[in-house]
């Protein structure tokens, strides 16, 4: 962002920075995050205006399928290892959508309208059977995460260059050997097989 470098030539502060008409014809300070989530710093590097209207500006945006897509899958499957092994079963999963969805829409009623109908709702909950996806890459009934839902913060940098990145993993997991295994479920499409990481135990 050329108004940071700018801002720290001229010995104003890294986290308020004028940017006199850098991307509007306005002159006003803009306070800068001092932590930022992956997804956010991917966003900087997509696009910078699409940064400073989601960072700086904080611009509503609407709800959208994916976004909420993902967040009931990882509740579910959160909630599958509150079942003991043995119990945590593709049927279980599909019967968790349901009271999981409920509860998003207790705290977002917004989230309904992104479908039509009842029938298009009920076709969309059991389309997230896709859940049960989750069942061919492995077991739940082997695991037992040392963390469920586990926020990482670290930061990277020294003095003005300093950054705080930080966000949510779905788990870590312990082997019985030691290894451990960072958690971060998808419900996007697979990567190709070149860039999938290799599993560093089973």
């Amino acid at each position: 962002m050329d108004g940071v470098v700018a801002g720290e030539a001229a010995g104003t502060s890294g986290s308020e920075v004028a940017e006199p008409g850098a991307l509007f014809d306005v002159d006003v300070p803009v306070r800068l995050p001092s932590a930022l989530s992956p997804s956010r710093a991917g966003d900087f590097m997509q696009c910078p205006l699409l940064f400073r209207l989601r960072v700086v500006d904080k611009v509503p945006e609407p709800p959208n399928s994916a976004a909420t897509r993902g967040t009931l899958v990882h509740a579910v499957l959160d909630r599958l290892f509150d079942l003991p092994a043995g119990g945590r079963t593709p049927d279980e999963a599909a019967a968790l959508l349901r009271p999981e969805w409920d509860r998003l829409l207790a705290k977002d009623p917004g989230l309904g309208q992104l479908f039509g109908t009842p029938q298009e709702l009920a076709e969309w909950l059991l389309g997230e059977v896709v859940a049960g996806r989750y069942f061919t890459l492995e077991d739940p009934n082997r695991l037992e995460p040392a963390e469920r839902e586990w926020f990482v913060r670290v930061a990277v940098g020294e003095g003005a260059d300093r950054l705080v990145l930080r966000g949510w993993s779905t788990g870590l997991d312990v082997a019985p050997n030691g290894l451990l295994r960072v958690v971060d479920y998808k419900t996007g499409k697979a990567p190709p097989a070149a860039m999938r990481p290799r599993p560093c135990f089973r």
